[in-house]
Formats: structure tokens, C-alpha cells, sequence
């Protein structure tokens, strides 16, 4: 099969899970002999420069990319705002984009054409004129329930008024795009149920991220310790990651330092600003970005994911599985995948019951060398992209012998 890939960001560099996912689904196709293409919007929250990505990964994706300023402007966020339209998405569209998209389809023909999330979907129009192509949307969340728990947790009222219509017009186009496209897929059962009872009539299916179980070994030399090190790992330019970080350090750490002052949190990732740098806050060390997650990952015990809104499902915390990390998120965090609390993770909601999960950790020590073996099993059974992938080409085979649209 010839496959492009329409994304929203560049698969790489890989600086967020987004990325990772992207590019995950591209080495599935590409391990089982198709032909992919990837074309990508490059924005200045994701910039790339091609001669410095990989050339065996551009060779073999033939890989574009165009860049959109998705600079968030006042007056277009307020323009979007008074014609009831989505600014989420609206920032995404362009005349260049387009144009791309145009001569590369009167180039060339393509048998699935896959939009990587919603905010590619308003170039459908120019793929149905220059293509007979199957387009199908990849949904990598729902994005306005996103949005919606956003709104929830926002004290200032005109700020929630000014969120709570964001979230309603990109419900409104979020929802419109399944009119036009021929089948969906999405990340968990959670995003499946949702669309499915909304759409009965679109083929979807649910395509989980999966990863080269090769590539992601525990430390079998591991030793559980009584003063384990907690971490946090992902891009806070995400609004649900720096909401629940910031959560997590105003509301959950003081009270693990208080019961156990000899523990330290490190803070990893992207865009960590400076006010949380700046937070006086013991035993606490902000990191920033890490040249390895995986070897990051590796150094420290204890996962945080305190997630408090979002949707879809988190890769870091598959990924964490996989090496065999205890993870302690919250029901959102671990919204759309089948573990089980005690088990293969902790899951924990309220401050309290964070403290309750990092204290068996380390009254127990063992505890966490038996939950990181069990997550390792868990994504080994359900995220092992060696299986996942005969799901995925199965569904490409059944669009493509729906009549056209």
C-alpha cells in the first residue's frame, strides 16, 4: 500500500509523545514493506530542519514539511471566537499547506491518506478534489474533552468564559470532521466508545501505541531502595502537563516531603518555565530537557503522572511501563488503558492518596521491582507493536473496499 501521512508536527525530532506516536505508526508500516510519505507541518512551538534529521528516515519517508505560524494572535483568537469557529484549529490552516498538498496529489497517487489528529482534518477538501484516496483521521485524543476538564479547573471567570467557548467550537468542528472522512482510529477504548456512539455509521477501530518491546528493557539489575527517586517526564508547553505538575508541586509534594524528607522529585522535560524554576520548594530539581528519556527513565524509580485533564492516552507512561517503571498517575492519567491499580500501576487522586502510594513504595522497596515487572508484561501483551500492526493493515484492508464517498 502507498500510505501519506498528513501531520500536525514533525515525528522528529521525538520531543513529545505526540511525536513518538506519529512516528511509531510510520516504522510499523514501513517494517512491513509499504510505502509511506510524510508530510508534516513545522510551527515554531516545533521547528525542523531536514538536514539535520536522519537521512535514512527522509529517504524512506520521503519527508516534507511546511511551516505554519501558529503564533496564538489575540485578534484571530477573537475573530475565531465571534464566527463560532475553532481557533485550536484554525492556527493550523494555510495557503502553502494547501498548495503542497495540491501538487503533491496531482503528482502522485496515494491508497490511504492518514490525518495525524484533528487539526490537520480542514485539508480534507483539497485531498477530495486531487485524490481518490481513503482518508482516514487518526485521533490521538478527544480534543475538546481536553479542554473541557481544562475549563473545570479554572478559577478566574472570565478566563473560563473564554475557555469554555474555545472548548464548545472545537467540539462543534471536532465532531463535523466525521461527516466527511472514511474511517477514524483512535489510541484507547475510552476515544472509541466516545466516537462510536456518536458515529455508528463510520468504520473505526482502536490502534494502540504500541513500541518495539526490544527497544524498551527493564533493568534487570534494578534494586529497589527505601529512599527511591521520583520523576516527572513530559513537554510542558502540553496545558494538561504543566497544570498537573504545577498541581502536583503546589498541593501533593509538600506533603511526601513532610512524611518522607529524605525523597527527592526531579522535573524533566521541555518549555519548563521559569516560575516553577523559581518555586521554593525543598529536595525539588527541575532538569529540564534530557539528551535520553529512556536512560533518564532508567536512573530514577518512581514515575508521576498527575494528570488532571487531557484525554487519549499518555506514551511516557507506556513507555515507563515498558522499562519497568512504578508509575503513580491519576484516573485521567491512566484514562484508556486496561491496568489495574496495585497491580501494574498506582493510581492516586487526591494529595493524600499520593502520599499513601510513594509510602508503600517505601516501606516495601520490593514493591516497585514487582509493579515495574508486572507494567513490563502488561505493554509486552497489549502495546507490542508486532501485534498491533496486523490490526492496523487489516483496517486499511476493510476502508479500502468501501465505495467512495
Amino acid at each position: 500500500m502507498k500510505i501519506l501521512q498528513v501531520c500536525h508536527k514533525p515525528p522528529l525530532p521525538a520531543v513529545d509523545g505526540g511525536c513518538i506516536a506519529i512516528n511509531n505508526i510510520t516504522q510499523m508500516l514501513l517494517a512491513q514493506g509499504h510505502d509511506v510519505k510524510v508530510l508534516a507541518i513545522s510551527t515554531p512551538k516545533h521547528k525542523v530542519e531536514i538536514r539535520n534529521l536522519p537521512q535514512d528516515y527522509v529517504a524512506k519517508t520521503h519527508f516534507e514539511t511546511v511551516f505554519v505560524n501558529t503564533t496564538v494572535r489575540r485578534f484571530a483568537a477573537l475573530k475565531s471566537l465571534l464566527l463560532g469557529r475553532s481557533y485550536h484549529v484554525d492556527r493550523y490552516v494555510s495557503r502553502e499547506m494547501n498548495h503542497k498538498l495540491k501538487t503533491l496529489l496531482q503528482k502522485e497517487d496515494f491508497d490511504i491518506i492518514q490525518l495525524e489528529s484533528l487539526f490537520v482534518a480542514p485539508y480534507i477538501p483539497v485531498i477530495r478534489q486531487f485524490s481518490k484516496a481513503k482518508i482516514i483521521l487518526r485521533t490521538h485524543n478527544i480534543e475538546h474533552r481536553i479542554w473541557d476538564r481544562v475549563v473545570r479547573n479554572e478559577s478566574s471567570l472570565p478566563r473560563k468564559f473564554v475557555l469554555k467557548s474555545l472548548a464548545r467550537n472545537l467540539e462543534k468542528f471536532e465532531l463535523s470532521v466525521f461527516g466527511k472522512i472514511d474511517g477514524y482510529m483512535t489510541i484507547s477504548d475510552v476515544d472509541y466508545s466516545f466516537f462510536n456512539g456518536k458515529f455508528p455509521s463510520v468504520s473505526g477501530v482502536v490502534i494502540p501505541f504500541g513500541v518495539n518491546v526490544d527497544d524498551y528493557e527493564p533493568d534487570e539489575e534494578y534494586i529497589p531502595s527505601d529512599t527511591p527517586e521520583l520523576f516527572h517526564l513530559g513537554s510542558l508547553d502540553w496545558l494538561p502537563n504543566r497544570e498537573g505538575v504545577e498541581w502536583f508541586l503546589e498541593e501533593v509534594w509538600p506533603l511526601i516531603f513532610e512524611n518522607y524528607p529524605s525523597l527527592t522529585f526531579t522535573v524533566a522535560g521541555r518549555a519548563i518555565p521559569q516560575a516553577m524554576r523559581e518555586l521554593p520548594l525543598e529536595n525539588v530539581i527541575i532538569a529540564g530537557e534530557v539528551p535520553d528519556s529512556r536512560e533518564f527513565m532508567l536512573s530514577k524509580d518512581i514515575m508521576i503522572v498527575p494528570l488532571l485533564s487531557g484525554s487519549g492516552i499518555r506514551v511516557k507512561i507506556i513507555e515507563g511501563m515498558a522499562l519497568g517503571k512504578t508509575i503513580i498517575t491519576t484516573s485521567i492519567g491512566a484514562e484508556g488503558l486496561a491496568v489495574e491499580h496495585g497491580k501494574n500501576i498506582f493510581i492516586a487522586d487526591t494529595p493524600e492518596e499520593f502520599v499513601e502510594c510513594v509510602g508503600k513504595c517505601v516501606h516495601t522497596p520490593d514493591i516497585c521491582k514487582i509493579i515495574g515487572e508486572n507494567a513490563a508484561s502488561f505493554v509486552a501483551l497489549h502495546h507490542n507493536s508486532d501485534i498491533i500492526v496486523n490490526d492496523l493493515i487489516k483496517f486499511y484492508g476493510s476502508i479500502l473496499t468501501q465505495k467512495a464517498k
